[in-house]
């Protein structure tokens, strides 16, 4: 073959479009023919730069076009891209096939799960797969690198590790001790290494008997590898071959560029001085270096993009990233320091950032045929960015798409295993039960009626465990729960035939494989086709068919609660890109599709540490000392690649850069390159009005808030029956109870709720009743009632554990206390009874707890408490008249069986009292002494302050006002329907 007598090298700078300008050379060059064209290979970095290039030679494609053959010199069938490049085909041996990476993947984590637990610190399937993701991470690093495992083993620097970084070691060590095994084993190599023997053998190929193409361009790739260097020193010397890189800095002066390392040992004390990683064109130096060519043989390509910026922003860019040794230089003469063309936007938070960046690409599309796209490592920032464009209908084409776990089929899947996983308790449950696409189609709108029927029915505290625990608890409870459990009944019916399988398949499944088939066929019957449909159907499928056909080399011990976090570790790493693309000029890119190409507007987002550049993860299994010794990149070599990132980004035409000040946990700092900018041409230009806009798009155009309520309906729809527990609420709150009573809105308990006082008051109520109506307030009987309520199913833990102590004491006391006075002749008569009584034109009902009869005829009211009673002063405002109106009722006979005169009003609290659980009081007492109403005219007064309410509100045409009396309505259940925040406390 014909060998060039210099490396065909060149470097398109920061401020051309790459992709743009490479086409139009390219086009220049082999373009007047079109089969030498269409004869040519492109070797790209990815199928996504492969992609930009495409688009790029459409753009300027006239008419008809044969493309290049564009290969991804990443693809792991590289030699099938490159077909006819490499014949003659058969020559040399063939390589072994690559191991499938859910495969490899498995298997590495069933060896980390076996050493741990020899190391005795075992984990679980999910954390092994992470181990293992970071495992292979680490072991393909290694393999890239073309450092043998086995020098692991003779590193001297191990006894200085800490104790962690130690066992790390050696756990990796016996982990690729074992490897090995595993491949020859299945007659398999790794991926990595495959790759690494096809780049060689298409480099030497290519080297003594050409390509066979009209010509060879590796066109943005600068990846360091050994063998993708090898490979581009021979498209390098090539006739007819030629390699582009991106943003070299062909002006960097020369003591900088040395600057950059890497360098030698120092054959004295065998230390090594370290490179300067960050850098930006650190990696680019390696790679020169590796293909054994010069900075100064490199050419400037001769072509533009056609809306390239200004040459002196390229200048300005590789000033800014300096050395921070030579940042002095930025006050000599000469060097270039304006930014123009870059204008900086900062805001308050992540939201504002994110409505500011849709305006501004909006804004472009103003302007004909003008193109925009935001660029950002911040995917959270990208995804709201993208919700505000469709306020304009622009569907922004998002290169990077969206996790398969976040997509609907992937979704039901971890809703599947979660559910099951805990035991289908009420949360995980219902949102499996709501997922659009269980029952979708024709059924939807029946079955989510069935789902909203069993919502209701699970309000409150957790029901017992599993599908029979539901079934039980749904034919049980109180008077007042039957019905709407009744309702629920049916669709629940149908829901568990969906879920036994299920249920048996996760109960009886030991092994992982049993539990994926568990799940799969759970997904099929709960969703039918549309799972698998779509493009995250079909990549949730093939996700699913590869850890099923790979399970029995996976971890051993996976259980029902492993497989969610695994599931979802697997599905975060598959991306989901729609088949069709969206705005034609507003683009989303990651910082991987930005480096080959540009637009007219370049929005840089989330210049934050953390954000852009990004913090370097740690590696779980090699210290960062390790990492020197083996010749890895440390992991500060991500910051370097960040930055050349940016600067080939900061060549746009026009650059808008942003930030926020906060994030959602706390205060921001700007990254080191936004600080860089400003530290070498001064404060940023900052872009006008977008921060009016900002506001101004959702701002109201004048504010009106809600006024305080105050519904008048007609006197003749107005209740004309109230329980004596809603009077307080009418006199305090009307509003409140107007909503209860007439709008029947009611507040829903939480789905798997802690028990709440009320929740905890009424099963004591409960508990009180059945001693009173079955065992007659036997002495003993009591306590027996109460442990088997803390014995049944669907007593909640809580209760169990933390309440039982304390009301089986005021139980107890309970007890006593009943039975100390009948020895005075104090006898209960009546317990848990409804009594009602016509008066001012109302019905007024309530149920009393107890009544109790003295010797001489007289009655005792009593209403149990779980908490505190109320106050005396409460009492004394015409509130908390639960008591005197009971006793009303009772003197006029309201309750059956039972006749007398009111003579004592008592609450029996079941709280702490002064010497235990359980104590008395009441609201009246004989002489009306310590600010108490006189006993004798207790009910007298609840009767008087009763008809005055009763006449303003009932049969009157008082309004309905909301919190009439703040400080005597406590429940805010109807605090959002009122609008409270928009007027309480702004009067006037």
């Amino acid at each position: 073959m014909g060998e060039a007598q210099a490396p065909s090298v060149f470097t398109i700078p920061p401020h051309r479009a790459f992709a743009d300008a490479l086409a139009e050379g390219l086009l220049k060059r082999w373009g007047k023919d079109p089969l030498a064209l269409a004869r040519g290979i492109v070797l790209v970095p990815n199928n996504r730069a492969g992609n930009a290039v495409i688009s790029a030679f459409v753009r300027r494609a006239e008419g008809g076009l044969l493309l290049p053959r564009l290969v991804p010199i990443g693809d792991p069938d590289l030699d099938e891209r490159l077909g006819s490049a490499l014949d003659p085909i058969g020559q040399g041996a063939p390589l072994p096939p690559a191991i499938d990476p859910v495969r490899r993947r498995m298997i590495l984590a069933r060896l980390v799960q076996e050493e741990r637990a020899r190391a005795r610190e075992p984990v679980d399937a999910a954390e092994a797969i992470r181990l293992a993701a970071e495992l292979a991470r680490t072991l393909d690093q290694l393999l890239v690198e073309r450092v043998d495992p086995a020098r692991l083993k003779t590193l001297e620097v191990a006894p200085e590790l800490s104790e962690h970084w130690q066992k790390s070691l050696a756990l990796l060590t016996i982990i690729l001790d074992r490897w090995p095994a595993q491949l020859e084993r299945l007659g398999r190599i790794d991926m990595v290494e495959r790759r690494n023997l096809l780049l060689d053998r298409i480099a030497r190929r290519w080297r003594e008997q050409g390509s066979g193409a009209s010509f060879v361009a590796a066109a943005g790739i600068t990846s360091t590898a050994p063998a993708v260097a090898g490979l581009l020193k021979s498209v390098a010397w090539m006739d007819n071959g030629l390699v582009v890189l991106p943003g070299l800095d062909d002006e960097m002066p020369g003591d900088e560029w040395d600057a950059l390392g890497p360098f030698a040992r120092d054959p004295v004390t065998g230390t090594r001085r370290p490179s300067i990683e960050t850098h930006p064109q650190f990696h680019l130096k390696l790679l020169l270096d590796r293909m054994d060519v010069g900075r100064a043989e490199v050419q400037r390509w001769a072509w533009s993009g056609g809306h390239d910026a200004r040459a002196e922003r390229s200048r300005a860019i590789s000033n800014a990233m300096k050395p921070a040794l030579f940042t002095g230089r930025w006050s000599e003469e000469g060097i270039v320091t304006r930014l123009s063309g870059i204008r900086a936007l900062e805001v308050a938070t992540p939201a504002e950032e994110a409505q500011a960046i849709a305006l501004a690409l909006r804004e472009a599309l103003e302007t004909p045929e003008r193109t925009a796209a935001l660029v950002t490592p911040d995917r959270a920032l990208a995804i709201r960015v993208s919700a505000h464009l469709k306020r304009w209908g622009i569907e922004a084409d998002d290169s990077a798409g969206r996790p398969l776990s976040t997509e609907a089929p992937g979704t039901l899947l971890l809703a599947i295993a979660e559910a099951a996983a805990e035991n289908f308790a009420p949360v995980p449950l219902l949102a499996l039960l709501k997922h659009p696409l269980v029952k979708a189609g024709e059924e939807r709108l029946g079955w989510l009626e069935k789902v909203r029927h069993l919502d209701l029915a699970l309000r409150g505290p957790r029901p017992p465990a599993g599908l029979e625990g539901v079934s039980l608890y749904l034919q049980g409870g109180s008077d007042r729960e039957q019905p709407v459990r009744r309702r629920a009944q049916p669709g629940w019916a149908e829901a568990r035939t969906l879920l036994d399988p299920l249920a048996d398949g996760f109960g009886r499944a030991r092994l992982l494989g049993d539990l994926l088939g568990a799940l799969r066929d759970a997904a099929t019957a709960l969703g039918g086709d549309g799972i698998w449909s779509g493009p995250a159907g079909r990549a949730l499928a093939d996700l699913l068919a590869d850890l099923e056909a790979h399970a029995m080399d996976g971890p051993g011990d996976a259980r029902p609660e492993h497989l969610a976090p695994l599931l979802k570790r697997m599905m975060d790493e598959i991306a989901i890109r729609p088949p069709q693309g969206g705005h034609p000029r507003i683009s989303i890119w990651g910082l991987l599709e930005a480096r080959l190409q540009q637009s007219d507007l370049m929005v840089l987002a989330g210049l934050n540490e953390g954000s852009w550049p990004s913090l370097p993860s740690q590696d779980p299994w090699l210290a960062p000392r390790v990492r020197s010794e083996l010749g890895l990149a440390s992991l500060e070599r991500r910051i370097g690649l960040s930055a050349h990132d940016l600067a080939n980004a900061l060549g746009g035409p026009k650059v808008l850069v942003t930030r926020a000040r906060r994030d959602a946990r706390a205060p921001t700092i700007a990254s080191r390159f936004w600080l860089r900018m400003e530290a070498m041409a001064g404060p940023m230009k900052r872009v006008a009005g977008l921060d009016h806009w900002i506001g101004a798009i959702d701002r109201p155009g004048t504010f009106t808030p809600a006024g305080q309520p105050a519904p008048v309906p007609p006197i003749e729809k107005r209740p004309r029956t109230i329980s004596v527990t809603d009077v307080d609420r009418l006199k305090a709150d009307p509003y409140a109870f107007y909503a209860q009573k007439m709008l029947r809105l009611r507040a829903l308990d939480p789905i798997d709720a802690d028990p709440s006082a009320a929740w905890r008051g009424t099963a004591a109520h409960d508990v009180l009743e059945i001693w009173a109506k079955e065992d007659g307030w036997k002495t003993g009987a009591l306590e027996a009632r109460a442990r088997a309520l803390f014995e049944r199913a669907d007593t909640h833990p809580v209760m169990r554990v933390l309440w039982q102590p304390r009301l089986m004491e005021a139980l107890e006391w309970i007890s006593a206390e009943i039975a100390e006075g009948r020895l005075i002749g104090r006898i209960p008569v009546k317990a848990e009874a409804w009594g009602a009584l016509q008066i001012a034109g109302v019905e007024l009902g309530g149920r009393i707890d107890r009544i109790d009869r003295f010797a001489d005829g007289s009655l005792a009211v009593i209403d149990y408490k779980t908490g505190s009673p109320p106050s005396s002063r409460a009492v004394r405002e015409g509130f908390s008249m639960q008591l005197g109106l009971l006793g009303l009722i009772a003197e006029e006979a309201g309750f059956e069986d039972v006749l007398g005169r009111a003579a004592a009003f008592e609450y029996w609290s079941l709280a702490r009292g002064k010497t235990g659980f359980g104590y008395k009081q009441s609201p009246v007492d004989e002489s009306g002494r310590w600010q108490k109403i006189v006993t004798a005219e207790f009910t007298a007064i609840a009767r008087h302050n009763f008809i005055e309410a009763a006449e303003r509100w009932l049969t009157g045409n008082e309004a309905f006002t909301a919190k009439l009396h703040p400080e005597y309505a406590p429940y805010g259940d109807y605090d959002q329907l009122m609008r409270l925040d928009e007027w309480y406390g702004r009067d006037g």
